[in-house]
């Protein structure tokens, strides 16, 4: 019935020193469809797949605006990501009711993440089943943080979490040097074709994604289907165009390859053995 007698309670370690419990809450974002997030100087970008379990049913949301300068995308459970999200809603607003002004993003962060380590040592509670990439702007720039189930949160240039968010990983990893200096159009293609890595092959639309932005000057906001499907568009022509160049690239090389080594074996004819 169990994996083994240490994962009936929250706050039973094991002797290897695990807290299974926890262990299984982050296998569950695992499982999530995929989210991702990247962050420019200026923006950040999230993006999601949102495809519904069933052709008669639509699909459930997962990214939501906290406040005008953050918003978050979610990994896993749905229901603990909506009754999360509701929190840093309400601690926005307690704090600028307080201050007068935003809440900064990684003080939120902190307060999300102690929140989820509250679950981790309680036996009555169980840890949050959903991993959070939060994305906004302050005073001091733009930020994207990742909480995690067990209380740990993680500030990214980009980063990828649920099922085959791997694939998204490793096309981030090959790109994030550029994220920095990014314009906004560029950080959303690049998050759709993160995005586009995750599908295995299926046919990205913008009817099984969702694509949100906020900027230094802009607000949180989620990019229509219109929009979304026309930059999908744009970066496939341009990724056609780029295979075609790069095909023809190829096939010069190797004509060029080619009269090389004919002209070496021409040359090595007339050579002497000890010179080849």
């Amino acid at each position: 019935m169990f994996r083994n007698q240490y994962d009936t309670d929250v706050t039973t370690w094991s002797p290897a020193g695990r807290l299974f419990q926890v262990e299984y809450a982050m296998e569950a974002v695992k499982q999530g469809s995929a989210a991702i997030g990247l962050r420019s100087k200026t923006h950040v970008v999230l993006a999601c797949v949102n495809k519904s379990n069933s052709e008669l049913s639509s699909h459930q949301k997962k990214i939501f605006k906290v406040d005008d300068h953050i918003g978050v995308a979610i990994a896993g459970l749905t229901a603990d990501g909506r009754v999360l999200s509701r929190y840093m809603r309400t601690e926005c607003i307690n704090y600028s009711f307080n201050y007068e002004s935003p809440l900064p993003v990684g003080r939120l962060v902190v307060q999300l993440a102690d929140k989820a380590q509250v679950c981790t040592q309680r036996s009555w509670k169980r840890p949050y089943g959903v991993g959070l990439l939060v994305g906004g702007t302050d005073e001091s720039g733009a930020h994207l943080y990742y909480n995690c189930p067990s209380g740990n949160y993680f500030e990214y240039q980009a980063f990828a979490i649920g099922s085959r968010s791997q694939a998204a990983k490793t096309y981030l990893e090959r790109r994030f040097e550029n994220f920095t200096n990014s314009s906004r159009d560029d950080l959303i293609k690049d998050a759709l074709i993160a995005v586009r890595e995750t599908l295995q092959g299926e046919t990205l639309k913008s009817s099984i994604c969702t694509v949100a932005v906020v900027g230094v000057d802009e607000a949180f906001h989620i990019l229509d289907q219109e929009t979304v499907q026309q930059l999908i568009n744009a970066f496939e022509i341009v990724g056609e165009t780029e295979a075609e160049a790069a095909v023809s690239e190829e096939g010069t090389a190797a004509e060029e390859g080619a009269a090389a080594e004919e002209g070496a074996a021409a040359a090595g004819q007339d050579a002497a053995p000890m010179d080849m």
